[in-house]
């Protein structure tokens, strides 16, 4: 079972027989046995941070370091005040910046414990649904319309199978499945007889034999290359370190200056020592960090009411020297929502109102209100012959299913049609690809 197989280019049979399965799926002591073999189907994430860590990072910062050198210098010229005023100040800064950062690491490890997917496999020969972790290569799963790809899989039974690619691709329209097998050079975005993990069914059904998991999937590839990226410093942190750097050179050199100075001037050693340091220490501007960490902190605050989690402060910064954002469209720029917005039946065309999939608007022919029951017939064939589902209230509704279609059920609404009045008097006998 090398995830180097080509299962594209083998047929039902020997994609099956490579990975030592059945279409009645595995038993669940194989299924345990390769488990052990395989691991969990869940992707490595990152060690756990812990809340000493991220305390001691906000040490790593040049300022804090001359903070911390006059905190000691303070202490050493008896001056208990200024040492004091030092410490209260690097503390502070310390703690406003643990506390955001923290914040913000537990609120990323809820939303990931949120979500807990399931898979619909075939053990023992019966159908039964399990964390999708569990999944292991051979396993036989069960797709259907809204749901997401548990794994990497070679498709070996379908019936009008689309998927949405999205995650994987970055392309939003929904990709037509088929069952038989391709050739070998076909490319991975070619490769129509697989489902990837982290891909959507947005249409019809299907069975497919599990053929990677984890980290083998595609999905996983990317997260390794993800984490084998080494991270940047921000501007805001170069910057800062630029400043520590010329501001430690300038107070040494200015120190030195004072001392040897007041030696030629016939001072004492001793006397110039004390009067170069604590020159040194006066010149450092010690209410900067908090200054910094407390503009970055209310940033952050920003941030969240616009929903945004930011995990590490200087990266508020970071936003505002961005010149261009490469982002997937789909929920950021737009909502991957459909809407039917004009009809054109029996030479008239009709103006429907309203956006998204909230069921509110009115049908009009030239800015004027119109009857929507001429158009019954034909909003009763796009409600009856659509696999397209909704889940949650009316005014957030999320779709099942391809956004073209949800948008059929939509208009049909307004025009006060409901799939499920319509199903009781007309009810699917069969499907026709």
């Amino acid at each position: 079972m090398e995830n180097s197989v080509n299962y594209h280019a083998l047929d039902e049979e020997n994609a099956l027989k490579v990975l030592k399965s059945t279409k009645k799926g595995l038993s669940n002591s194989e299924a345990e046995h390769r488990q052990q073999t395989y691991g969990l189907n869940e992707l490595k994430t990152e060690h756990k941070v812990s809340p000493v860590k991220i305390f001691l990072e906000q040490f790593a910062s040049p300022l804090i370091w001359i903070l911390l050198f006059a905190l000691v210098v303070s202490i050493f010229l008896n001056e208990i005040t200024d040492a004091i005023v030092i410490a209260v100040i690097v503390v502070l800064n310390a703690v406003l910046g643990f506390m955001q950062e923290y914040r913000a690491e537990k609120a990323i490890e809820a939303l990931k414990k949120m979500a807990s997917p399931k898979a619909k496999v075939l053990r023992n020969g019966k159908e039964i649904k399990i964390e999708s972790k569990y999944l292991v290569p051979g396993d036989i799963i069960v797709l259907e319309t809204g749901d997401k790809v548990p794994a990497d899989s070679r498709l070996i039974e379908i019936h009008t199978l689309q998927t949405q690619e999205a995650p994987l691709t970055g392309e939003s329209q929904p990709i037509t499945k088929v069952a038989n097998k391709l050739a070998e050079k076909t490319a991975l975005a070619d490769r129509k007889n697989m489902v990837y993990a982290a891909t959507i069914i947005s249409q019809g059904r299907g069975r497919a034999v599990v053929t990677g998991t984890g980290m083998q999937t595609q999905v996983g590839k990317i997260a390794t290359l993800i984490k084998e990226a080494h991270e940047k410093q921000t501007p805001l942190q170069k910057k800062l370190r630029q400043l520590g750097k010329y501001l430690t050179i300038a107070v040494i050199v200015v120190a030195v200056m004072i001392f040897f100075a007041g030696i030629f001037s016939g001072h004492a050693i001793e006397t110039m020592f004390l009067t170069a340091i604590a020159l040194a220490v006066a010149a450092i501007p010690e209410g900067l960090p908090a200054v910094i960490t407390i503009s970055l902190a209310l940033g952050v605050q920003q941030m969240i009411k616009k929903n945004a989690l930011v995990r590490k402060l200087p990266s508020v910064e970071t936003l505002g020297s961005v010149n261009v954002i490469c982002t997937d469209k789909t929920g950021t720029l737009t909502h991957n929502e459909m809407t039917v917005t004009k009809i054109y039946a029996n030479d008239v065309e009709y103006e429907v109102t309203g956006s998204g999939y909230e069921p509110r608007g009115i049908f009009a022919i030239n800015k004027k209100l119109a009857n929507p029951e001429l158009l019954h017939k034909l909003l009763k064939v796009g409600t009856l012959c659509n696999d397209a589902q909704f889940s949650g209230p009316k005014d957030k509704r999320e779709v099942l299913g391809d956004p073209t279609e949800a948008a059929l059920i939509v208009s049909a609404e307004k025009a006060g049609l409901t799939r499920k009045e319509l199903n009781k008097k007309e009810s699917r006998t069969d499907e026709i690809p």
